[in-house]
């Protein structure tokens, strides 16, 4: 074995095995999202090493993308073709990402990751492209609003007049009585 055989196993085996990885494992297929200038910087080195990592696997993509277009023979041939200028196109792009990674600049290749989206061929957009985020608007809390409280109007104090009972007015009878009495006198 020589000393590329050596290194290129491990890269193709580590390769193959993140192609294969659930996608239920994964953070975040596409992570711009607003964030701290360290996510940015963090999703776009990740970004330069998955295409980096992953460009192997434009091949067998562009050959069942083209298979599937077209018949098996030119799916091979066009499709191996097309996979090789792809592959060179990933790791090119892998390669201006990690040299730029200070810069947090917009992706370059869609699908962002080859694994993306596999029946999507592999287009290039504007490159070096500053990263602008719009940020979410914050959810505004509101109270709800306060239902009346109704209390009930006071009733109007109406004197009620009060009935002496019969025994009261049976002595002051009696009292007035004595009185006129002893004042004749």
């Amino acid at each position: 074995m020589t000393s590329s055989n050596r290194t290129m196993i491990p890269v193709l085996l580590v390769s193959f095995l993140t192609a294969f990885a659930p996608e239920s494992q994964a953070q975040n297929t596409h992570p711009r999202v607003c964030g701290s200038y360290g996510e940015i910087v963090g999703h776009k080195a990740l970004n330069a090493f998955g295409n980096l990592g992953g460009s192997i696997l434009e091949l067998p993509k562009n050959v069942i993308n083209t298979s599937n277009q077209s018949n098996v023979f030119y799916g091979f041939t066009g499709g191996l073709f097309k996979g090789i200028v792809n592959m060179a196109g990933r790791i090119g792009v892998g390669i201006a990402d990690l040299v730029t990674i200070p810069l947090p600049t917009k992706p370059i290749a869609y699908p962002l990751y080859v694994w993306d989206d596999f029946d999507i061929d592999t287009t290039y957009g504007e490159a070096y492209r500053l990263y602008q985020c719009t940020p979410k608007p914050k959810p505004i809390v509101q109270a709800p609003e306060p239902e009346p409280v109704f209390e009930p109007e006071p009733a109007l104090y109406t004197p009620q007049p009060v009935e002496a009972p019969e025994v009261y007015q049976d002595t002051t009878r009696k009292i007035d009585q004595l009185f006129k009495e002893e004042m004749h006198k």
